[in-house]
């Protein structure tokens, strides 16, 4: 309403300024119009300046109830939003709680679970282990058992022919009492070494705990049992030691995780020198030739650690030239060990041989005694009847015979069957 009342004032105005203007030239302008034109703009201005309160009053109300309006609203949407940040808090923190409580329960069932197959895992090595090393021993056991039994026998007749064969047998009996288990136990490097020398070699094959250098009280963990070149039939003992730097490997590894060249190169240094440092103190300790060999074993128990030392030749050849030391892992530590293991072999059976060879040797020197004393008897007592005669002249001459070829041609299977023929068809 008041901009329409303002709005008509202005219109007056205006019109009774055109009219003044339009007749401003003429001097016919009464006195009242002028008058009434003054008035007329004293009241527009009194009502413009009235309405112009009035709007300011009520514009200033207005934007107080809007203010107050939008306070309230303000106020109402942030306790609106207070509550529903606390309501999500609490439904978060309870999904939180839950998610932990889910995460936990499902830890602990995989842990378990881990457990369990260890167990399980660890159980079923264990009987596979103890199945190997039954048949294995179960194996060896017949294989010298008839080995054994073979040669006592052949021995046994050739005894109840000449009547001197009992050291001998004892002495093969002797052999028979060596075979023993040996236990060990100590950290986890020994162990480990101790486990692979039970797989491969036989129990007499090495000892454990030896004081290897004579005068000095340092027992070496392992010694394998080589021949030696006497005939003593002592051994010469080949130093096998297990060696474990976990703290320089374990800073090589935190290096090599971090990143840190500087640090792995430090690390690194630090290992090599700790190897050097253990290969010294095998060398001095333990090797002691003759009655060792002329070089030792150091035994890293981990792959990793072994491939980390030999990646450096220089390191290597060092060890070998200086103190002679050869560094061998699990892999590497039970090749040598079967190719060991050949040899073993190899020389039981040379030596089986070499006996069985002495023995027959010495059937050979009696059975010519015997032979020299029946031509006595047969030229002293003339009345010996024909079948004296004939075994002297016949059958001695004959097992001679067969014993010169002995020594001149290699046993074999075939010949030493027929020879066994021979003896029994002599007796």
């Amino acid at each position: 309403m008041e901009i329409v009342l303002l709005t008509l004032s202005f219109l007056t105005f205006g019109v009774l300024l055109f009219l003044y203007f339009k007749k401003q030239g003429s001097n016919g302008l009464s006195v009242e119009l002028r008058e009434l034109i003054k008035k007329e703009l004293y009241q527009n201005r009194d009502e413009l300046s009235k309405n112009l309160r009035e709007t300011r009053l009520e514009i200033t109300q207005s934007m107080e109830r809007l203010n107050e309006v939008l306070a309230k609203k303000a106020k109402e949407d942030r306790e609106e939003l207070r509550n529903t940040l606390k309501d999500f808090q609490e439904a978060f923190s309870k999904n939180v709680t839950a998610f932990n409580e889910l995460q936990k329960q499902n830890f602990e069932r995989l842990n378990q679970k881990q457990d369990e197959l260890v167990k399980s895992t660890e159980l079923k090595l264990e009987k596979m282990r103890e199945t190997v090393d039954e048949k294995l021993h179960k194996t060896l056991e017949e294989r010298l058992g008839k080995s054994f039994e073979v040669v006592t026998q052949q021995l046994l007749r050739v005894q109840k022919g000449l009547g001197e064969m009992q050291t001998l047998a004892a002495g093969v009996g002797d052999l028979k009492k060596v075979l023993s288990n040996v236990k060990t136990s100590g950290v986890l490097g020994e162990i480990q070494l101790g486990n692979i020398l039970e797989q491969i070699l036989a129990p007499e094959q090495y000892d454990a705990n030896v004081k290897t250098k004579k005068g000095s009280d340092a027992l070496v963990e392992y010694a394998i049992k080589l021949p030696g070149k006497s005939h003593s039939n002592r051994p010469v003992y080949l130093p096998v030691d297990a060696k474990f730097p976990q703290e320089d490997y374990t800073r090589l590894q935190l290096a090599y995780e971090a990143g840190d060249p500087e640090a792995i190169e430090v690390s690194l240094a630090a290992l090599l020198n700790t190897v050097k440092k253990f290969a010294k103190d095998i060398s001095q300790r333990y090797i002691d030739p003759p009655h060792t060999t002329d070089f030792g074993i150091m035994f890293l128990p981990f792959e990793g650690l072994y491939a980390e030392v030999t990646r450096h030749p220089k390191v290597i050849a060092q060890l070998q030239r200086e103190y002679k030391i050869i560094l061998t892992g699990p892999t590497t530590l039970a090749a040598m060990l079967n190719s060991l293991q050949m040899g073993f072999k190899t020389l039981a059976i040379q030596k089986r041989s070499s006996e069985v060879w002495d023995v027959l040797a010495s059937v050979k020197k009696e059975f010519s005694s015997f032979g020299t004393v029946l031509e006595k008897a047969q030229r002293k007592i003339k009345e010996a009847d024909n079948e004296i005669e004939k075994m002297v002249t016949t059958r001695t001459r004959m097992m001679l015979s067969k014993l010169r070829k002995v020594e001149e041609i290699e046993p074999s299977k075939a010949e030493d069957k027929k020879e066994e023929d021979d003896l029994l068809k002599l007796q």
